[in-house]
């Protein structure tokens, strides 16, 4: 695999799209099959099951995604609050958008997506067979569904990191401080709380009280290291790669399956779309995640032997 470490985020949004030789307009090449039962009997043999899930997957649960017409928290685009730089001028600000996604996820529920996947680990994984789950969300709503040895490559919602001591902690409390309570409203018209930097939330490691902020990947930042290592490891290693509920054009993610695919391993898009990465795949299943990929992960009849 080719996978670097050095990728980050604001490198990859500037240019979107996968750099692929193959594409639609190209008449040498097969479209992707929607063959269920022949990617299902390709399932059944697999011994090594690495899942890649984005956006699409969350969606499906009610979950903004920030992105596109519409995509604003009051003035703002994500990209706008989710960078260093905007939590070094105003952490206020910044904390008040973390506060609502974070209210607005403790609202939502896994799907059916979420739920197959997760039955599916646990089920494979009690016959000896790997399943490997890797995502660009930081919903945590994998974990809420029951999946286990989630690689999460942006971090999550729920978690803390302290600017000072370096301190990572899960943090699931409903207020996080007590000054973000009612705040965050989305409305444009709101004005920012202007919360004293002493206020937001604090580390609370012995002698430390330092700022925390959310402990994700934010734009101009490079993704954690050893996690990318592990995610490389487990695509060099898998004999089937399925790829849900993403738009295959955000970087590193974006190189994952067809660099599995390259090398021959059979790999499968789940999505509403097709996406710049489509034809490189031997399959494709168009429509909901929480549709598709619940008969496509269902117990198989050779389970049973």
């Amino acid at each position: 695999m080719l996978i670097r470490h050095l990728y980050c985020r604001a490198t990859v949004t500037r240019g979107l799209f996968v750099p692929t030789k193959n594409t639609w307009g190209n008449q040498d090449m097969s479209r992707p099959s929607s063959d269920l039962a022949a990617f299902r009997y390709i399932f059944s043999k697999a011994k090594h099951v690495v899942i890649l899930t984005g956006a699409g997957v969350s969606a499906e649960s009610g979950v903004p995604t920030f992105r596109g017409a519409g995509g604003y928290w009051r003035k703002w685009q994500a990209q706008q609050l989710a960078t260093p730089e905007a939590f070094s001028r105003n952490p206020s600000r910044v904390w008040e958008f973390y506060h609502y996604r974070r209210e607005v996820m403790l609202t939502k529920t896994p799907n059916p997506a979420h739920q197959a996947i997760a039955e599916c680990q646990e089920r494979l994984c009690r016959k000896g067979r790997k399943v490997t789950l890797v995502t660009q969300n930081i919903d945590e709503l994998h974990r809420r569904a029951g999946s286990k040895d989630i690689l999460e490559l942006h971090g999550s919602l729920f978690k803390t990191r302290c600017m000072s001591c370096g301190h990572v902690s899960a943090n699931h409390k409903s207020p996080i401080c007590a000054a973000l309570e009612g705040k965050g409203a989305p409305d444009p018209n709101t004005d920012d709380a202007k919360i004293p930097v002493n206020d937001l939330p604090r580390c609370q490691e012995a002698d430390c009280r330092g700022l925390l902020r959310p402990a994700v990947v934010w734009f101009g930042e490079s993704l954690d290291s050893d996690i990318l290592q592990r995610v490389e490891d487990e695509l060099d290693s898998c004999d089937l790669c399925l790829v849900v509920g993403t738009s295959s054009i955000v970087y590193p993610a974006a190189m994952f399956a067809p660099q599995v695919a390259a090398r021959g391993v059979p790999v499968a898009e789940f999505n509403m779309e097709h996406t710049p990465a489509t034809m490189e795949f031997q399959f494709h299943f168009h429509g909901p995640c929480g549709t598709t990929l619940p008969a496509a992960l269902a117990p198989h009849l050779s389970e049973a032997k």
